[in-house]
């Protein structure tokens, strides 16, 4: 059975059949703008979830759009958000993670929130001309820019497109503070421009890391690096000098919670000097990705997962007030903040130094009439 978008026609993989190898998600869950929604019913004969039917369809690959974008830097004013800028140099993420809180994003694109958001990215080819250009503006001032935050800035795309590259150059050029979280150990590749920034105070990154455990990290986060990539990553970023700290992200009850102690410890031995945590987030259509996907892989537990998400919410799958979305609220909620804290203390993280916006140099733009005279 197939919907229609309008970047083209579209294979639905029906939810309920299985777990799609190197996928997060298992189907393309409608967005919440569509008109027209797809579903699929049974004739009885079993046909709709037959064991099967996977087999079926061609494999799912991954569709790349360049896109020019009008403007690049985006700003927020959240409380509980630790950047006020930010730019993201692609839309959607291959890495797949079935938790992750951006695929809603996907909707107002048409596309799916579910399969659609790892298999149809968009890359924005003129990121690094966009943002030299709004740097240069006279009425710029200067702070901290996260690039890659809705999406993993350093995510497979990256190795054939290198927007991130050509935006980091813009930023060191300019002496421009930047900081990054990702869990791709890509990020390495830049260190001939990370580490002369972070001799300066100009850089600073966290690395995402949700499990120990490989098994269940290649069902949550399909095309992700391995944990212990990850872990290696920070080391490699420590000894180069750059700044670095680990973000337990996201924290998810009864799937993962347990390795919280774990991961804090591995991180600090490999070199992160700073840590944070995130409870497993679920706006819009996010929802029932991760329903599918519970029932997917934990359908015995997949009751209780929910049940304690709830605990932490207000009685409802999400809640988005700031100041609770990040952490959550209840008895569970502050047991996690507990066990945080206290291996926080007990392994002497600190927060990473403020980044320095002094330095900033305006980029320099391209004059035509300097040009002509070869100026």
């Amino acid at each position: 059975m197939a919907g229609e978008s309008k970047f083209g026609a579209r294979r639905v993989r029906m939810p309920g059949a299985s777990a799609i190898k190197g996928r997060g998600a298992a189907s393309h869950v409608s967005g919440r703008f569509e008109k027209t929604v797809s579903r699929g019913e049974d004739d009885g004969w079993g046909s709709l979830y037959a064991q099967d039917e996977t087999d079926l369809l061609p494999p799912l690959a991954t569709l790349v759009t360049e896109e020019r974008a009008r403007s690049i830097i985006s700003r927020n004013d959240s409380p509980d958000i630790g950047f006020s800028q930010s730019v993201n140099p692609y839309r959607g993420c291959e890495h797949g993670c079935v938790y992750c809180f951006a695929r809603p994003s996907h909707a107002y694109l048409d596309l799916s929130p579910g399969l659609d958001f790892e298999t149809r990215l968009f890359a924005k080819t003129n990121a690094a001309e966009r943002l030299r250009h709004e740097l240069a503006k006279p009425g710029y001032v200067p702070s901290t820019i996260t690039l890659g935050i809705n999406t993993d800035a350093y995510q497979p795309i990256e190795r054939r497109y290198r927007v991130t590259r050509e935006c980091l150059e813009v930023l060191a050029e300019c002496r421009h503070p930047v900081s990054f979280v990702t869990k791709s150990a890509l990020i390495t590749r830049d260190l001939d421009l990370l580490a002369p920034m972070a001799a300066q105070n100009l850089v600073s990154v966290h690395v995402s890391v949700t499990t120990l455990d490989n098994g269940l990290s290649s069902k949550l986060e399909p095309r992700a690096a391995a944990p212990h990539t990850r872990l290696k990553t920070i080391r490699t970023l420590h000894e180069a000098g750059v700044p670095v700290g680990v973000l337990v992200a996201p924290v998810i009850p009864m799937i993962s919670d347990r390795h919280l102690e774990h991961i804090l410890e591995a991180a600090r031995e490999a070199g992160a000097r700073d840590a944070g945590y995130v409870l497993l987030r679920l706006p819009h259509e996010l929802k029932e990705v991760w329903r599918e996907w519970l029932q997917l892989h934990f359908p015995e537990r997949a009751a209780h997962v929910m049940s304690l998400i709830r605990q932490m919410r207000g009685g409802k799958d999400y809640d988005s007030r700031f100041g609770t979305r990040m952490r959550g609220e209840g008895p569970f909620a502050d047991l996690i903040a507990a066990r945080f804290a206290r291996v926080y203390r007990k392994l002497a993280y600190a927060r990473l130094p403020p980044l320095d916006a002094g330095r900033f140099i305006a980029p320099r733009m391209p004059s035509p009439q300097a040009d002509l005279f070869g100026g």
